[in-house]
């Protein structure tokens, strides 16, 4: 039944979606429209807004790239490249390999979002060159994984609210990850996704005259040729001395701020470990640069596209056009079908504004005066506003551009196969929100 929903899904997407620059486009100018026309907001007002928020996410933004790149170092590692490669062998056919590239992407997402779209789309690489298997699908089911990113370690809502003065401590106070991401109702959520994912990816995979393969040749990468140090310049990169004398510090400060200091996890601190991680497995300043050179082509699409969608979140917010859209969602909502509408809305915010904090930002004060007069649980409707976050990730190609980026595919290669991802996990993370 998945193979069949899968194959119009595919050749619809692959037909009609546009790449993620037109995307963003295309939003810019939805998001200007709906404000001139639902809000009432002149059109020299909408200019402003866009323009003056425009580079209102410079900062998240620098963040967001460095989780791309330190993830990408630190997966390039050659230890880490190793064990990808025996991880490959455990797979001995094309269904084998969509499962576990799934199971790994998922486990690897669940423990940070950039590690994860890294680790995923280079295990999926790795796949490739030694079984036969459909590439869009073995991407597209590497992506998949990036669905519990929200609900995981790194997830910036839970993180966000458990941080001290946060914008909204004045109204709900610190809220620990124990009562978000290491909750029941959250755990459940992950832990069905877990097994529902690798086997919904399983099962989408094409007959063979339907599938598309690529030639592992094409895959091959360059053999790490021996460097024949010349100039004492070329002595320096090439020290593993030097790389240690700065790494091994920058691990032991870890050490310190979560042992000695009982420090938390937060973007910053993610950074820096998976940073001086790839410093210390990289053994070379040569090899860490190598890998940066290669890392940033994949975060091109951040750079350019992330200050438009800061111009369409300034829209949406200062035209009040989230709120209206999140308050007409809600005003359906009881107490126990709050935690639903909550993440059904924020999904559909998501398109406009894919980012986790920021979402976060523009949903809260909706949400949370919700949830205190309807008595509903603060940190599940948070949790519903990360999964919804998360959850149209796997439609908005935003994110999909790192992992198209390593695998060499374009965006309506896999959007076919992640809508159908799309539309099943909905029902188990809205069914997860509303009844575990």
């Amino acid at each position: 039944m998945l193979k069949s929903l899968s194959r119009p899904a595919v050749k619809l997407v692959e037909r009609y979606l546009p790449d993620p620059y037109i995307f963003v486009l295309l939003l810019t100018v939805i998001a200007a429209a709906a404000a001139i026309a639902v809000e009432r907001q002149t059109p020299l007002t909408v200019l402003r807004f866009w323009g003056d928020g425009f580079w209102n996410l410079l900062s998240f933004s620098m963040q967001m790239l460095l989780v791309l790149v330190t993830g990408f170092m630190l997966a390039s590692s050659p230890p880490v490249k190793r064990l990808l490669q025996r991880l490959a062998g455990l797979a001995n056919n094309a269904g084998a390999a969509i499962v576990l590239v799934t199971l790994v992407s998922l486990a690897a997402s669940w423990i940070n979002w950039g590690f994860g779209l890294v680790v995923g789309a280079l295990f999926a690489k790795e796949l490739a060159r030694q079984i036969r298997v459909d590439y869009r699908l073995l991407v597209a089911s590497a992506y998949s994984g990036f669905i519990v990113w929200h609900g995981g370690l790194a997830g910036s809502v839970p993180l966000t609210i458990a941080t001290d003065g946060h914008f909204a401590a004045e109204q709900i106070g610190v809220i620990g990850t124990s009562e978000t991401v290491f909750s029941l109702f959250n755990l459940g959520i992950v832990v069905v996704l877990f097994i529902a994912m690798p086997l919904i990816n399983r099962m989408m995979l094409p007959d063979e005259k339907d599938s598309v393969y690529i030639d592992p040749s094409l895959l091959n990468e360059d053999e790490t040729r021996r460097v024949r140090i010349t100039r004492p310049a070329e002595r320096l990169e090439n020290s593993v001395t030097l790389a240690w004398l700065v790494g091994i510090p920058g691990l032991l400060f870890l050490l310190d701020h979560f042992v000695l200091r009982g420090g938390g996890l937060n973007l910053n601190v993610v950074n820096f470990l998976f940073l001086f991680l790839a410093i210390v497995l990289h053994r070379t300043p040569r090899s860490l640069l190598e890998s940066l050179h290669e890392a940033i082509k994949g975060g091109a699409g951040i750079v350019i596209q992330f200050p438009f969608y800061a111009g369409i979140m300034a829209i949406m917010v200062q035209s009040g056009l989230a709120e209206t859209l999140s308050g007409a969602l809600i005003s359906m909502a009881s107490e126990a079908s709050l935690p639903f509408w909550t993440f059904i809305s924020a999904g559909i915010v998501n398109i406009f504004v894919p980012s986790g904090g920021g979402q976060w930002a523009v949903q809260a004060p909706v949400m949370l005066p919700a949830a205190e007069a309807l008595g509903v649980d603060i940190p599940r409707v948070a949790m519903a506003v990360a999964w919804g976050d998360a959850w149209t990730n796997l439609l908005q190609p935003f994110w999909a551009l790192p992992v198209l980026g390593i695998a060499g595919l374009k965006a309506k290669d896999i959007m076919g196969f992640c809508l159908v991802q799309l539309l099943l996990t909905g029902v188990i993370i809205a069914a997860g929100l509303t009844w575990l």
